[in-house]
């Protein structure tokens, strides 16, 4: 059997952080494997459907760079892609399993369904619900003669239609990650498969979706573990080939304690979600990695480790990388800590290995630049080394771009003397004799000058950087210079010293 797999995720909001990794990991193995990746929109609970959700998940797919071979828009021989438009297809399946007595009708009302969930709390059962004892005694198709069922159902009474599960028998199944997973129905109810609007639920719509889009491997978040004794009996009540099931483990905090929530995410100051969303009900604006500043195969790589392991000490992969080593068998059966002071790790790393002319092209529209012409490929290539995201070389390379209207005070009482002022003020005039200057001239121009003087360089390094950035640290100082230009540099020596006449000492 050829390998194919899903990412089925519902529109009912944005998509979380831990879909992504469970589309990458689908992804992943089906490129692993010359296999499809299908991407189908499990839509069928209305109540809960939002706007423009199904769209966003698209979008953040696309920007991650987690393609589908076959879905809404790409289209392929399995479709509809979308649960709402296959909802016949629910009815069918669902009859099937009445008529072979694997399933019934069930008639109870909200009422009936809270009255008997209250008996069997005073009866002090510890997890009341519908299940193959209770449900002798509730009004269904198997306590109602097959004459009243036909009424009630002629008459358009709601009902819905439940899984019919065996009393205390052992379900087994294999799971990749896990292994072994062995449930005994006596804990198990029996749950709808088809509700009252008509509409299935997803337990029924995705293993009947799964059974006939061939999927080969059910790969999902850990959250679905306890239905899969349900689906596992699905299909056999229905007489299909199981699929391989891999239930993945849990994002959690980055403190390990609980599992990763919007709340904790924003608490912390970090994003969620791959991409900007606004709730449409509240208007709440959520931001996305992407409008953070991370870069999709930064967050792809990322996302990659959290979960799963090559083996090998080795933390950058490339896509294609990825695709190469992945393996079910090397995913963790723990959860793993969403630390995102290593996601910003490795945005720091991408950044560093990205062609200047490309973060060029992605602070433009950062940046509102003034009239006097900068190369921004050389302040690029004299930040990149420095920065997490392509935004901190506008925001702290600032004096690339304007000259400082303050000066950090601390080095300034430190650094600020009368001996370093007379030495900086004549490296200014020596640059005001030059046209253009590189770095090595720079340096060599003002070792001249030092050597003269008798000074140390170290003496006079900081008030010159104090100079020209306002700042106390920085990148390479004689870079700055030979960016900014001779003119410019001395300018703004000039400017400091009269600014920062209050601060010098002998």
């Amino acid at each position: 059997m050829s390998v194919r797999v899903r990412f089925a995720p519902s529109p009912t909001g944005a998509l979380h952080i831990g879909g992504v990794r469970t589309a990458l990991y689908n992804y992943l193995y089906a490129k692993k494997n010359g296999g499809s990746f299908i991407l189908r929109i499990e839509d069928t609970d209305q109540n809960r459907f939002v706007d423009g959700a199904e769209e966003y998940i698209r979008e953040s797919l696309k920007w991650c760079g987690v393609e589908p071979d076959e879905g809404v828009e790409q289209g392929g021989e399995f479709g509809p892609y979308r649960q709402s438009e296959r909802k016949e297809i629910y009815h069918k399946y669902a009859q099937k399993l009445v008529d072979a007595g694997k399933a019934y009708y069930a008639f109870d009302t909200p009422e009936e369904l809270d009255a008997m969930r209250e008996r069997l709390k005073e009866a002090r059962v510890a997890n009341p619900q519908y299940n193959s004892i209770t449900r002798t005694q509730m009004k269904n198709s198997l306590t109602l003669s097959e004459e009243e069922v036909k009424q009630r159902i002629d008459s358009g009474e709601p009902y819905v239609i439940r899984a019919k599960l065996p009393r205390n028998e052992e379900v087994r199944f294999r799971d990749i990650v896990r292994d072994w997973v062995v449930v005994n129905t006596i804990t198990l109810d029996d749950k709808i498969l088809m509700k009252s609007d008509g509409m299935p639920t997803y337990h029924l719509a995705n293993i009947v979706d799964d059974h006939l889009m061939q999927i080969s491997h059910v790969i999902r978040g850990e959250e679905w573990l306890p239905s899969a004794p349900l689906h596992v009996l699905l299909y056999d009540f229905f007489g299909w080939d199981r699929p391989e099931f891999a239930h993945l483990p849990l994002l959690l905090k980055p403190d390990g304690n609980g599992k990763l929530s919007k709340r904790a995410a924003d608490k912390m100051g970090f994003p969620i979600f791959p991409l900007n969303w606004i709730d449409p009900q509240t208007q709440e604006e959520s931001i996305g990695f992407r409008e953070k500043g991370y870069l999709p195969e930064a967050l792809i790589n990322f996302l990659a480790l959290l979960g799963w392991n090559p083996g090998t000490e080795e933390e950058l992969f490339s896509m294609s990388d990825l695709i190469e080593k992945f393996s079910l068998e090397r995913i963790n059966k723990g959860g793993a800590k969403f630390d995102i002071e290593k996601a910003k790790w490795f945005n720091q790393q991408y950044i560093k290995e990205k062609p200047n002319s490309v973060l060029v092209a992605m602070m433009t529209e950062q940046l509102e630049l003034t009239d006097r012409s900068i190369d921004m490929e050389r302040v690029v290539q004299a930040m990149k080394e420095r920065i997490t995201f392509v935004s901190d070389i506008k925001e702290s390379g600032n004096f690339f771009f304007e000259a400082p209207s303050e000066y950090d005070e601390k080095t300034a009482r430190k650094r600020w003397t009368t001996q370093g002022v007379q030495v900086i003020e004549s490296f200014a005039s020596a640059l005001e004799e030059m046209n253009e200057i590189n770095g090595d001239e720079a340096k060599s121009l003002l070792v001249t000058i030092l050597e003269k003087d008798e000074v140390p360089m170290g003496r006079v390094m900081p008030a010159i950087r104090l100079s020209l950035t306002g700042q106390g640290g920085g990148p390479d100082l004689m870079e700055i210079i030979s960016i900014l230009g001779p003119e410019e540099s001395a300018g703004r020596i000039r400017r400091a010293v009269a600014a920062l006449s209050e601060f010098v000492k002998d």
